[in-house]
């Protein structure tokens, strides 16, 4: 994306009505608290200026905020077509990290090659299972932070 069009978009999620903006924001990231707050602090002058602010919104959330934010979140999800046996591994890796720390688990795969997205989850969830529930925790809060940060990239260079 080139910087005229981050531009172009910027300045139409920063002109567009409140209620337009924080229905936009609600799909970055799911806490109706921060997307209120983040439409609310428009106009952003550039990218970076929107990134730290969703980054400062983020780490305002109170656990009841990061509750309804993961509940908004949709588990990472495998094509149709990928083997059924990949299927299979990633709903029961679904399952045990949900019984263990009672949320979705989420991550943000934007470094990950779409091929290597499963084996990435897969071992992230293996991985976060061994954390402590208050380690977990937080890095729950910085994986959401990460995808809503993603999603505004994605959200602006779209154009609106």
């Amino acid at each position: 994306m080139s910087p005229a069009q981050v531009a172009a978009g910027l300045a139409r999620f920063n002109e567009a009505p409140f209620t337009t903006a924080e229905a936009a924001l609600l799909e970055c990231c799911g806490s109706r608290r921060w997307a209120h707050r983040m439409a609310a602090h428009r106009p952003f002058p550039d990218l970076p200026s929107l990134l730290a602010a969703s980054d400062e919104a983020g780490y305002d959330l109170a656990p009841r905020d990061i509750a309804e934010a993961l509940a908004a979140e949709p588990a990472p999800f495998l094509h149709d077509d990928a083997p059924r046996a990949a299927h299979l591994a990633l709903q029961a890796a679904h399952a045990a990290y949900e019984s263990r720390f009672g949320h979705s688990f989420v991550i943000c795969l934007d470094a990950c090659p779409p091929s290597q997205a499963v084996d990435q989850v897969l071992a992230a969830i293996r991985l976060r299972l061994t954390h402590e529930v208050d380690d977990e925790r937080a890095l729950t809060a910085d994986e959401l932070r990460r995808l809503a940060r993603s999603r505004l990239v994605e959200l602006v260079a779209e154009g609106w």
